[in-house]
């Protein structure tokens, strides 16, 4: 299948149904009065959050969603049928935003929400609301409003408490792999992660935390080398980013300090506010360093990177589950005492959607 986080759509609410203007006609009544009803108000449409959806595909080949208009009035004191709403269901973290006005219509973070995003108009009137003592056989009646029409712009934002940052092939699916039962790809070559992973840390029986793993970042991503920068968007509603860092990297010219840097500042080029989270060092792959080189190596590292922020910083082999158990212990006690990320509607809207792009990725 095909992992699809962002669509854009155009929705229409059914138009209200028109009251007519009509009066009595039976036999034993040679005055009957006005009995014309009001039409039906039109469909509306709305959008509910589904936690058994995790792409946005079923938007990328039907585009338009169309609600019924109500019908008409009728004679004899009948009101018009009401359009049918139609609900659209989506992934739990999309985010809804107006192609025209850049307003943020929803924000779905939690299962079955629910929010109307085109409201249907509302019926006429019908000639029985416009009579009086002194207009008795009134003809006027009323149009149905028109319903909204709006072009959307649907993205998905992976709901997780800590985002994975680095390079391809610096270990960060096999960190979630041993820490969670997430089983993402894994392989000897670049960028086998292609669209975002999560997994479930179940740190005790009642404590638990979801990790996401993203494409790895290279130098330039935020020019489009390799996958882009487009993948970060879902680190967005993260408490804390790891930044894994491969110590031991097969290429002999490799610098990991360079490597490093470069990664914090593609981050910074995307997202000052995404730069800004918490973000902890985890040193990985001390498998492949000889015993007694591995303090030197890392204290090396430490120096010239010049870790000033002073985040934890932690030393793993992910490969064999080394260390890893400290760094979620560490993590389930940070995400106790830190405060929920805030709503995506008090956040700049240029932070969602940076650029157009179709991001059509195997899964």
């Amino acid at each position: 299948m095909k992992f699809i986080d962002e669509a854009k759509i155009f929705v229409a609410a059914g138009d209200g149904g028109n009251g007519i203007a009509s009066f009595r006609r039976e036999k034993y009544e040679p005055e009957g009065g006005p009995d014309g009803g009001d039409g039906g108000r039109g469909g509306s449409v709305f959008v509910v959050a589904d936690r058994n959806l995790n792409t946005l595909i079923e938007f990328r080949y039907t585009r338009k969603f169309l609600a019924e208009r109500g019908e008409k009035g009728g004679s004899s004191d009948c009101y018009g049928k009401g359009g049918k709403d139609i609900t659209l269901h989506v992934p739990v973290g999309t985010v809804i935003a107006d192609v025209n006005s850049n307003e943020i219509v929803a924000d779905l973070d939690v299962d079955e929400k629910k929010v109307l995003i085109a409201k249907g108009g509302r019926g006429g009137l019908g000639n029985i609301h416009f009579k009086s003592s002194v207009n008795r056989a009134p003809r006027q009646s009323t149009k149905g409003e028109p319903g909204e029409e709006r072009d959307l712009r649907l993205e998905l934002r992976v709901l997780a408490d800590v985002g994975l940052l680095g390079l391809p092939n610096a270990g960060k699916s096999t960190f979630i792999r041993s820490v969670s039962a997430a089983r993402p790809k894994v392989a000897d070559y670049p960028f086998t992660t292609m669209h975002p992973n999560l997994g479930v840390v179940r740190v005790s029986e009642n404590k638990s935390f979801v990790i996401a793993d993203v494409p790895g970042l290279i130098e330039g991503a935020a020019e489009g080398a390799g996958l882009g920068i487009r993948f970060l968007k879902h680190l967005a509603r993260t408490r804390v980013l790891l930044h894994i860092v491969d110590l031991a990297p097969p290429d002999p010219d490799a610098d990991p300090v360079h490597d490093a840097k470069a990664i914090v500042h593609e981050l910074e080029k995307y997202s000052p506010e995404l730069a800004a989270k918490p973000r902890w060092l985890v040193l990985n792959k001390l498998d492949l360093i000889p015993e007694d080189e591995r303090d030197q190596r890392v204290s090396d590292f430490l120096q010239a990177y010049g870790n000033t922020t002073d985040a934890p910083c932690f030393r793993v082999s992910a490969i064999n589950g080394e260390g890893c158990r400290q760094v979620i212990y560490k993590l389930q006690d940070a995400l106790d005492n830190l405060a929920p990320p805030p709503a995506m509607t008090d956040l700049p809207l240029d932070d969602y959607f940076p650029e157009d792009s179709d991001n059509d990725t195997d899964a």
